[in-house]
């Protein structure tokens, strides 16, 4: 048996990425919507064809992705839609999907989902506007924490140690209505937890504004950002106070889905309003 000589370091280095470039693969597919072949596979990760076509195989053979034998392109698989049934029971999508609903009834406005992970806020599922013109983003896809309205949400309620480590990274500017200065940031989290909403008007595209406010569980964690997406016309960088209180409100209907404010220590104001003192202590400059 051949002994790879290579430094252990190497090694793990090249498990990780070939890790990292199989969950990449089957994200790919399972946000894309449609089957995806080979080419575009490689094409949309930046990788050669063989690198796609070997993860393919394996994920296809464990089961995670099936290939279309009329097409030769690949969708999720059984096992991948058996881990989904494993979900707690108590879904942040199915629990959301009708004050959502009702949210983008009275509004008009795309209403958009979103979770936090290490990196952004995942869009985890959209509600197009009632509008002839439709304005959203992809399920999916991850925001950035300091230019999107959900991203700056999650990170105004979230641990200190979290917050000091993203703002650390050097922070991308979109367009120049993005901020990227971290006092800047900063300032505008302690206004966040606040006022319980967050706005992003043009800072990750230009005529587009997003306004979000946060979800949080019985424990005053914040687990999701709902937010409301449209054109800078409809949705103005200064947002109609009847605008700003109905999203916040239907926020508060999630959350009291999720039990805040009748967990440990929360009282009824925590379900009345969203900067209860736990949450409040948690974020930049309490």
């Amino acid at each position: 048996m051949r002994r790879d000589s290579s430094p252990p370091g190497d090694r793990a280095g090249a498990g990780v990425r070939s890790v990292q470039l199989a969950l990449d693969v089957l994200e790919a597919i399972a946000f894309s919507g449609d089957e995806l072949g080979v080419t575009q596979l490689a094409d949309r990760l930046d990788v050669t064809k063989g690198s796609v076509h070997r993860h393919l195989h394996t994920l296809v053979e464990r089961g995670y992705l099936t290939q279309n034998p009329a097409t030769a392109r690949y969708a999720i698989g059984p096992k991948s839609r058996l881990l989904a049934r494993f979900a707690p029971d108590a879904d942040l999508i199915q629990v959301a999907e009708g004050t959502m609903r009702e949210l983008r009834d009275r509004l008009g406005h795309t209403v958009v989902l979103s979770a936090m992970t290490p990196r952004g806020a995942l869009v985890l599922t959209t509600l197009a506007s009632t509008s002839p013109i439709e304005i959203g983003v992809r399920p999916g896809s991850e925001l950035p924490f300091h230019a999107s309205a959900q991203g700056k949400v999650l990170l105004a309620f979230a641990p200190r140690p979290v917050q000091e480590r993203i703002l650390a990274r050097p922070l991308e500017r979109f367009t120049d209505r993005t901020i990227v200065e971290r006092e800047t940031i900063e300032a505008e989290l302690v206004r966040i937890a606040r006022h319980g909403f967050a706005s992003a008007p043009e800072e990750v595209l230009l005529g587009i504004n997003v306004m979000a406010a946060p979800i949080f569980d019985e424990r005053d964690n914040c687990i999701g950002a709902l937010a409301i997406v449209g054109s800078i016309q409809y949705l103005p960088e200064t947002p109609d106070p009847d605008t700003v209180e109905a999203l916040k409100d239907y926020g508060k209907q999630i959350s009291r889905r999720f039990g805040h404010g009748r967990g440990p220590g929360g009282a009824a104001g925590g379900a009345a309003g969203v900067t209860t003192p736990r949450a409040a202590r948690r974020g930049i400059g309490a």
